[in-house]
């Protein structure tokens, strides 16, 4: 496929406002791919690089060059030239970098250019996002979209999923099944302002300690043990803890759901940092493991024993966590029949925080799992307000502060795949958090005007908030009250930041 064919449709998709004239205009242009495109015309739909972070800049960009007449460049070739950009290393990088993009811009159009921009930068916005791509390509190749979703979550990969379906029709999904040892996306929860509202919501209901954990997916085939991150990475080797405890449980194939934690000598949770610092270290793993041992506690049961449980309601799904992890290893919880008894829920969050924890998970006893969605039975209840924002620019910082990059300019997540801007904050950083984000928001920037670095909206950052109140400075019409950081979620992509339409949702007294 020619890049100028999917510059267009990207260009067309931003254009239009209407979900179903974006998903007919992605069809055709999956109809248009082979099988091989399908891994980067998805990222690149989303404005994504399939190779991550490949050390070009804003200022390696500026440099503009003479575009090509006519459209010769295929999304292959600009792929294994990113590809060859992301290896760049060593001394005269900056310069080789600078020579190779200069390469790639010479030969695209003016059309294709803009894209390569954008999609280099972090700018594209033409709201083509996963969910509307997985409708593209239910219809254009005859597959039910709901088939697709659930390939999808199995896989925990749309552009597997894609290419199979590009490659062998709609048939292919049936390839797609809960696998020991293929990590699955997680089921995750929606907000509730109460325990009383989701006991109201959800009826007769388990009510469970919400951990503020590294949420992992252990896996066991034999003597096999695989460990995966709720964002599909595999940490096996850092966790060796975790395939000690899998070897020891009385069945020898399974996939667990559940989190780890640094906990104290009086067994209270230690920081979320120091769990953090702890999964993410690669150095001296036994070393790490004696100073900062981590436990699990599971909460979920997706395969024993060659069975899927994924279609099973939680009630059973639990009875079979509970016959194959022993008590200690669980998540503490308690059985809510329903609203006329919801004060038990509330003793039980009020015990939850006294011991450490951040709050509780409700969920609903009739439900599945619902792999890779934000499932209606689930519902987490904190005693304070919190979002997952991303960045989208920080100011310099002046006194203390001059020579680090201060107030950060807070965004939510719109219905067309932008950021909505509702505020800033500089409270809730410490010298350390002050530096580490100077350095890693540089890695970001796009522009520096002296005053407010642009970024590329990539970070994910906790905010608490006492409240929202109306604004006429913010483009949603709200604006966060006393914001301050809680920590950066670097496990989390923007995708997965809370949206405009969640916040409002949750504060109904508060109309912009």
């Amino acid at each position: 496929m020619l890049l100028s064919r999917l510059a267009h449709v990207s260009q067309e998709v931003a254009a239009t406002s209407a979900r179903s004239r974006k998903t007919s205009l992605l069809a055709e242009l999956f109809r248009d791919a082979e099988a091989e495109d399908a891994p980067i015309v998805i990222p690149y739909l989303a404005g994504r690089l399939p190779q991550g972070r490949i050390g070009v800049g804003w200022k390696v960009l500026s440099t503009p060059v003479a575009p090509a007449a006519a459209p010769t460049l295929t999304v292959r070739e600009v792929d294994a030239r990113l590809t060859a950009l992301g290896q760049v290393a060593g001394a005269g990088s900056q310069a080789e970098r600078a020579r190779l993009v200069g390469e790639l811009m010479g030969a695209a159009t003016e059309e294709e250019q803009r894209f390569l921009f954008g999609l280099l930068t972090g700018e594209v916005r033409q709201g083509a996002l996963d969910a509307l791509a997985v409708e593209g390509l239910a219809q254009a190749t005859g597959a039910p979209a709901g088939d697709v979703r659930r390939a999808v979550m199995l896989a925990g990969s749309l552009s597997a999923v894609a290419r199979a379906l590009l490659a062998d029709g709609p048939e292919a999904l049936a390839g797609f099944r809960l696998t020991v040892g293929r990590p699955v996306l997680p089921m995750l929860a929606h907000s509730a302002s109460s325990v009383s509202e989701a006991v109201g919501k959800l009826g007769a209901c388990a009510v469970e300690e919400k951990l503020d954990g590294i949420r992992v997916q252990l896996h066991r085939d034999g003597d096999e043990v695989r460990v995966y991150t709720r964002t599909l990475d595999d940490i096996t080797d850092r966790l060796p803890e975790l395939t000690s405890v899998a070897r020891e449980l009385p069945v020898e194939r399974f996939v667990l759901d559940g989190e780890v934690l640094a906990l104290d000598a009086e067994g209270r949770p230690r920081s979320f940092q120091e769990t953090a610092a702890r999964v993410g270290s690669r150095v001296d793993v036994a070393a790490a493991s004696r100073t900062v041992p981590v436990s699990p506690v599971f909460f979920d049961a997706l395969y024993v024993d060659g069975r899927d449980l994924l279609d099973l309601p939680f009630t059973e799904r639990h009875a079979e966590l509970a016959r194959l992890v022993p008590e200690p290893m669980r998540v503490r919880r308690t059985l809510v029949p329903g609203p006329e008894e919801s004060g038990r829920a509330e003793t039980f969050l009020a015990d939850t925080l006294a011991r450490g924890h951040e709050g509780v998970v409700v969920k609903g006893l009739d439900a599945p799992y619902s792999a890779g969605r934000r499932g209606a039975s689930w519902l987490k209840v904190k005693p304070v307000h919190t979002l997952d924002l991303v960045v989208l620019a920080a100011e310099w910082g002046h006194g203390r502060r001059t020579g680090k990059l201060s107030n950060l300019h807070l965004g939510a997540r719109a219905g067309d795949g932008s950021f909505v801007m509702l505020g800033k904050t500089f409270k809730g950083m410490t010298d350390a958090m002050l530096a580490w984000q100077t350095e890693r928001f540089r890695e970001l920037a796009v522009s520096d005007d002296g005053h407010v670095v642009a970024l590329r909206p990539e970070l994910v950052v906790e905010i608490a908030y006492d409240g929202l109140q109306r604004s006429t400075r913010y483009p949603a019409g709200v604006t966060l009250r006393f914001a301050r950081v809680v920590r950066y979620r670097e496990d989390k992509t923007a995708a997965e930041a809370d949206t405009v339409d969640t916040l409002l949702a949750a504060h109904p007294e508060v109309t912009p």
